[in-house]
Order: structure tokens, then sequence, then C-alpha cells
């Protein structure tokens, strides 16, 4: 297995697989996420999306994790980001801004 990439570790599949399950997602929103309302969460209804998307410079990009959950009538969409790092990046932030943008 290689040790890392450009972009980090290339162990971020292994956990992209394991929170690509619906009980996993469960679990780290009800042991992750503080107060009340997460009670009001159907997680019955937990459902993945698509991650896949093109970048605005038209790269493809298939590297998030995208989940729906009823919250009443609503759905509310809950986006995990997984990224390992080896060394400190200064500018983390930034690169958080951008795959939020």
């Amino acid at each position: 297995m290689k040790q890392e990439t450009d972009r980090g570790p290339t162990h971020d599949s292994s956990y992209k697989l394991l929170y690509s399950h619906v009980a996993m997602v469960s679990d780290l929103l009800q042991g992750f996420i503080p107060g009340t309302w997460i009670d009001e969460l159907d997680l019955a209804t937990l459902e993945k999306c698509s991650g896949s998307y093109v970048s605005d410079d038209l790269r493809d990009r298939a590297d998030d994790l995208i989940w729906r959950v009823r919250w009443g009538h609503d759905w509310l969409y809950v986006y995990l980001l997984l990224e390992f790092q080896s060394t400190i990046d200064r500018w983390m932030a930034v690169r958080i801004q951008t795959y939020l943008g």
C-alpha cells in the first residue's frame, strides 16, 4: 500500500468505506453531535447521496461523503469530510473553506 500521495495518506479510502454504511453514520451523528435536536432526526431515513461533482477548474471530484436524513418534513444534508495529514498544513483552514465552497 502506498503511504502517501500529494493529498495525504492513501488510507483515507478505508475510512470512507467505513462511513459509507448507514450504521456508522448513524453512530457518528448520535455520538458526536451535541444537543437534543439530534433526537429529532429520523435516522431510519439516512440516505447516501452522490459525492461526485465537477470543480470550478473542471476537475472531477469524488472524494466526499454526503448523506441526507429527515428532520421533520425537511431533509438535512450531512457532509463528511475526511482529511488525513501526515504533516501540519498551515493552510488547512483555507482548504476547508475551498471544500465547503
